[in-house]
């Protein structure tokens, strides 16, 4: 795949010197009109864009800018599904894989069937999956004479989201969603594989893959070649549609540093269970069937272990920071599950407790459209107002601090800290002081959170554009470094003249010319 980072030149912004005097209705005006200056930029000429500030302590407004316009949020979509997660299912919520077997057990053999069932859990890693099956061994058992079963029925088998984009199905941000998973890294990127390249022994030799997690499932064609020391590395990792055949092409250099490519699978429960079944042979248990998929009976089976994952509030860095479509898809059957107990979790009913719990928590549901839980389906609509209306109202909640650090953190190049703001906002008032979500599809850029200004008074903020012709993230960034700047007494005049003092330099990241978060083309945050 071609992928393009782009760090373009920066634009200047006007900023004051401050002092701590409160804010007031001066410092406002001044940060009204500043605001206003910031959203007649030319380039949003066309564009429908909003954004909405208040106080956080009191709730009143301090700016208000198309707030009540429509608009396609992106990943701000995961504001919305996380905060209802946390309401829904609670901040010690755990996913649990369960192993059960049916039959009667003999010494160190089972004559029936072995089940795995799994709940969605995202954190299940190749090690995690052999923990289950070293549990597995632990109690005893060597042989099971029937089949191995892999149990994804805890949700529906809708793998996609409403109007997800054919051509982005390889990739690991588009990965299909089911019930059974397993992931390909530490940042839980779930239903994908990692494949690292290194170079082979000599330029012209055929590089070196190590494919993660391991397995027997997906065939993996290696057409690398190591390249001359000090070339480029251009690998690439494609899957052709409908298939389970990965291929790996391109040019690694002699004696390069590592490089990993994210891949999508088309049966992320295919992958699971086989992955399941090589850690059970490796632990020394045999299977003599086949593996099939089915549901674990409802009565006359033993149970063998269950495995609990990390909570939900462990998840939700690598959830936010790193905007993880994955986890927000999952999350949102999850809570579909939780809410209809009986049924098998599903968009359907998982969109509905969202609604629910959001409406719950003031936000007015009618302005609102829910099409998926990333925000990857253009059938999410908001408002800024009512994305404002979520985050003031979180504030007051059992969850919120930590909610609140999970998001990612303006200017902080830790890429668990910073995440998806790593890059942006650096050397400004906004930097290690606001607290954000971003939201980044071509013609939608989105930025919401929180940032205290230079009186440290918490601001709440709202910003999304949609249908600008090129990035406009840049402007969302100038807005939020203005609220930063904001709350000593000033002229507007004085706001607006500093132009040099803090330059906001734009960080674009495009993937085969479409624009993505930088969080999905690894490397490029």
């Amino acid at each position: 795949m071609a992928v393009t980072a782009v760090a373009a030149a920066g634009t200047v912004f006007a900023l004051s010197a401050v002092n701590a005097a409160s804010a007031d209705t001066t410092s406002d005006a001044a940060l009204v009109a500043t605001l206003d200056q910031v959203f007649a930029d030319s380039r949003l000429a066309g564009s429908t864009t909003g954004m909405l500030v208040v106080d956080g302590a009191t709730g009143a407004v301090v700016y208000s800018h198309n707030a009540d316009q429509r608009v396609i949020p992106a990943s701000n979509e995961k504001l919305m599904t996380s905060a209802a997660a946390l309401e829904v299912l609670g901040a010690g919520y755990k996913f649990h894989t369960v192993a059960r077997y049916s039959g009667k057990k003999s010494g160190t053999t089972v004559t029936g069937n072995l089940y795995l069932h799994g709940q969605g859990d995202p954190t299940m890693t190749y090690a995690q999956v052999d923990a289950v099956a070293a549990a597995v061994a632990k109690t005893g058992v060597k042989k099971f004479t029937g089949t191995l079963n892999a149990d994804d029925t805890w949700f529906d088998h809708v793998p996609l989201g409403l109007d997800w984009s054919w051509q982005d199905e390889t990739y690991f941000d588009n990965a299909p969603v089911s019930a059974l998973t397993v992931a390909a890294d530490s940042n839980f990127n779930t239903g994908a594989l990692s494949i690292a390249d290194k170079p082979g022994t000599a330029a012209g030799k055929a590089g070196v893959l190590a494919v993660t997690p391991a397995n027997s499932v997906v065939t993996i064609v290696n057409h690398t070649v190591t390249g001359k020391q000090g070339s480029a590395d251009t690998v690439t990792a494609t899957r052709a549609h409908g298939t389970n055949t990965v291929t790996v092409s391109g040019s690694v250099p002699l004696k390069g540093a590592a490089h990993s490519s994210l891949v999508a699978v088309p049966d992320p429960t295919k992958l699971a269970i086989g992955v399941f079944r090589d850690a059970l042979k490796r632990h020394g248990v045999t299977i003599t069937g086949v593996t099939t998929t089915g549901t674990t009976p409802a009565t006359g089976t033993t149970l063998l272990t269950d495995h609990a994952s990390i909570t939900l509030a462990q998840l939700l860095p690598s959830f936010l920071k790193l905007s993880n479509n994955g986890h927000a898809e999952l999350l949102t059957k999850a809570m579909g599950r939780a809410r209809t107990p009986g049924s098998a979790g599903s968009w359907s009913t998982g969109l509905a407790a969202s609604t629910a719990a959001l409406k719950a928590l003031g936000v007015d549901t009618s302005k609102i459209s829910m099409g998926d839980g990333s925000g990857l389906s253009r059938r999410d609509w908001l408002t800024t107002r009512q994305i404002g209306t979520l985050l003031n109202a979180a504030q007051a909640r059992p969850w919120f601090a930590t909610w609140y650090a999970a998001l990612p953190i303006a200017g902080d190049p830790n890429p668990l800290v910073g995440g998806t703001l790593r890059s942006r906002m650096a050397g400004t008032p906004a930097a290690e002081n606001l607290h954000g979500k971003t939201g980044t599809l071509t013609g939608v850029n989105a930025l919401s959170g929180y940032v205290k200004d230079a009186a440290g008074r918490t601001l709440v903020f709202s910003s999304v554009s949609n249908s600008a012709p090129a990035s406009v993230a840049d402007i969302l960034d100038r807005a939020a470094v203005a609220l930063a700047s904001s709350g000593a007494t000033q002229s507007a005049t004085l706001m607006q003249r500093r132009l040099n003092s803090v330059e906001v330099k734009p960080h674009v990241v495009t993937r085969k010319g479409e624009e993505v978060e930088c969080s999905w083309v690894p490397g490029s945050c």
